[in-house]
């Protein structure tokens, strides 16, 4: 029988948050490509709904269902997708536009990366998208 190899957990909670082999930056690529999605599905619901109400059939008429406080959470969660997905937009243009891949250098061993550049520029991003969801549950919230 094989023996079962154990690793110790060093790092504790810290690397949980430090995104591990694959790195940050990949995570925030999977959470952009995830609410990129959810927010197509939403504006395609959208589109039906609307498109039901110009020919007289009315899905939520009556019911309530607009002032319930679930419907007030997923408004909620389609303002959180959207301020993520905008926020690491941003980014994402800014390093396209070479603001932050730094300055060009010949590749030699050890390589030196552009994370220096990038990871700052990817927190910055996380405050601004903190900033919008508080933001937004304080306007949830009082509305």
């Amino acid at each position: 029988m094989a023996e079962i190899k154990r690793y110790d957990n060093r790092l504790g909670i810290a690397g949980w948050l430090s995104g591990g082999r694959w790195g940050v930056e990949r995570y925030a690529y999977i959470l952009h490509r995830i609410t990129g999605l959810g927010i197509l599905t939403y504006f395609l619901l959208h589109i039906l709904v609307t498109s039901l109400r110009v020919k007289g059939i009315y899905l939520w008429a009556g019911h309530g269902f607009m002032h319930q406080p679930i419907f007030r959470f997923m408004e909620y969660l389609v303002f959180a997708a959207f301020a993520y997905h905008a926020s690491n937009g941003l980014r994402l243009v800014l390093v396209e536009l070479g603001f932050a891949i730094g300055k060009p250098m010949e590749p030699v061993y050890p390589y030196k990366t552009s994370l220096n550049v990038q990871r700052p520029l990817l927190v910055c991003m996380a405050f601004l998208t903190l900033g919008l969801l508080a933001v937004g549950a304080y306007w949830a919230l009082t509305k």
